[in-house]
C-alpha cells in the first residue's frame, strides 16, 4: 500500500491514478469547475440596484466557522437591513453556546460597514436589538443595520477584501515573521477588546502544543469528529453543489475521491487510512506555525463576541495586506466537554483566566489558496 504520508508530499492522487480506469480518470478531469462556486467573489462591486445589496455582496465573504454562512437579510423599507440566523447552520457539537456562530455574524458586519462606508454611507449596527438569547441563538434578530447618508470614512483595508484568505496549508519554516508584521496585524483591531500575539519561538511551541491538542480532542471525539466529516464537500462537484461546509474541492481531492482513498465513511473510520490522512495534513499545518494572534475580552456576552468577529476580519485583512498568512485554530477554545482541560489551560496561558478567548490563530507565510466558496447574494435575502 502506498503510505499516506508519500501520498501527501508527492501529489500521490496523480500516482494513484495508476490503478484507476483511465475512464474514471477522464470523466473526472472533465468534471465541473470551481467557478460557478467561487462567483461571488467576482460579483461583489458590480451594482444589484440597491446600495444595502452591494454592501452585502462584500459582507458575505466574511470568515466565518466551517463556513457555514449563517446569515439571512431583510432588506426593510428603503434604508434597513435586519440580520437573521439560520438556526439549521449552526454548529452544535463543536459550537454548543453559538458562540463562534455569532462571531462569525461580527465578521460579516464589519465586512458591511466597510462596504457601506465605500459609498459614502454609514452603516448603524445595533448588534442583538431585540435581546442577547442565551444559551443558543433564536429566530430574533442578530442585527439590525441602518443606512444612513454620510461622508463616512473610508477603510484603507477595504481594498483587501477580495483578496482575504484564511491560509489551510503549511507555512514556510525558514521565513520567520518579524515583530514589524505581528504589529501590523494586532493594530488592526477596533480597540473593543484585547489583541495580543507572539513570534517567540518558546512560547511559539508551547501554544502549538496547546492547538494541536485541541485538535485531536476534536478529531478524536466521535461526535465533533462527525460533525465535521458531514460538513465536507469532497471533490469540486460537491462544492459546487453545496458552497457552503467544508471546502475539499480541487483535482487532487477528488481524484482522493474516485479512487475510494478519501469518503465520510472512511474519515470517520478510526484508524482508516483517510482518518491518518488527516492526522497527518493537520500535524505539518498546525507544527509549521510561526507565530500566533488572538482576541481576549473581560466577557463572554453576545456583544464581546460581535466585537471579537469585527476584530478577527481586521487582523485577517491586516495581514493579507503585509503578505502573512492566518488561520484560525479554533479547536482548543471549543466549550464542549471533552475539551475542558486544554480550554483552561489555552486561557491561563494567555491570561484570560477571567475571561474568555474569543479567537486564536497560527501565523506564518505561504502561497495564498483560491477564495472559499459562497452561495450568491441573493440565496440570502428573505423573501417579503
Amino acid at each position: 500500500m502506498i503510505s499516506r504520508r508519500a501520498i501527501l508530499k508527492t501529489g500521490g492522487a496523480s500516482a494513484i491514478l495508476l490503478g484507476a480506469s483511465a475512464g474514471g480518470a477522464a470523466l473526472y478531469a472533465h468534471g465541473p469547475g470551481m467557478a460557478k462556486a467561487r462567483a461571488p467573489w467576482a460579483a461583489a462591486g458590480t451594482s444589484f440596484g440597491d446600495p444595502r445589496i452591494d454592501a452585502l455582496a462584500y459582507a458575505i465573504l466574511a470568515p466565518n466557522p466551517h463556513n457555514r454562512q449563517p446569515w439571512m437579510f431583510e432588506l426593510v423599507g428603503d434604508d434597513r437591513i435586519d440580520v437573521y440566523v439560520d438556526l439549521n447552520k449552526r454548529l452544535p457539537e463543536t459550537d454548543p453556546f453559538d458562540r463562534q456562530i455569532t462571531i462569525g455574524f461580527g465578521c460579516m458586519l464589519e465586512l458591511l460597514s466597510m462596504a457601506a462606508a465605500e459609498k459614502g454611507t454609514r452603516a448603524e449596527v445595533i448588534p442583538f436589538p431585540d435581546s442577547q438569547p442565551q444559551p443558543r441563538l433564536t429566530r430574533g434578530r442578530v442585527a439590525q443595520v441602518t443606512f444612513v447618508p454620510d461622508d463616512a470614512n473610508r477603510d484603507p483595508l477595504f481594498e483587501t477584501i477580495l483578496a482575504r484568505r484564511s491560509t489551510k496549508d503549511p507555512f514556510d519554516m525558514t521565513k520567520r515573521v518579524s515583530a514589524d508584521a505581528l504589529n501590523q496585524v494586532l493594530a488592526a483591531g477596533t480597540g473593543q477588546l484585547s489583541l495580543g500575539g507572539t513570534t517567540d519561538p518558546d512560547r511559539v511551541r508551547e501554544l502549538i502544543d496547546l492547538a494541536w491538542l485541541g485538535w485531536m480532542i476534536e478529531y478524536e471525539t466521535d461526535q465533533t469528529r462527525k460533525e465535521s466529516i458531514d460538513l465536507m464537500r469532497i471533490g469540486n462537484r460537491a462544492v459546487v453543489e453545496n458552497p457552503d461546509g467544508i471546502d475539499m474541492g480541487g483535482v487532487e481531492m477528488g481524484l482522493y475521491k474516485l479512487t475510494g482513498i478519501v469518503s465520510p465513511q472512511g474519515l470517520n473510520e478510526k484508524g482508516s487510512q483517510a482518518y491518518n490522512i488527516g492526522i497527518d495534513m493537520y500535524r505539518d499545518i498546525i507544527h509549521s506555525s510561526m507565530g500566533f494572534a488572538w482576541i481576549t475580552a473581560s466577557e463572554n456576552s453576545r456583544l464581546s463576541q460581535i466585537d471579537a468577529g469585527r476584530d478577527w476580519v481586521r487582523m485577517n485583512l491586516a495581514a493579507q495586506r503585509a503578505g502573512l498568512g492566518i488561520h484560525p485554530l479554533s479547536q482548543v477554545l471549543q466549550e464542549f466537554p471533552e475539551m475542558a482541560e486544554p480550554y483552561r489551560a489555552i486561557h491561563t496561558k494567555l491570561g484570560a483566566e477571567d475571561g474568555v478567548v474569543h479567537m486564536f490563530g497560527r501565523l506564518g507565510y505561504t502561497r495564498f489558496p483560491a477564495a472559499s466558496p459562497r452561495w450568491p447574494v441573493e440565496s440570502k435575502l428573505i423573501s417579503s
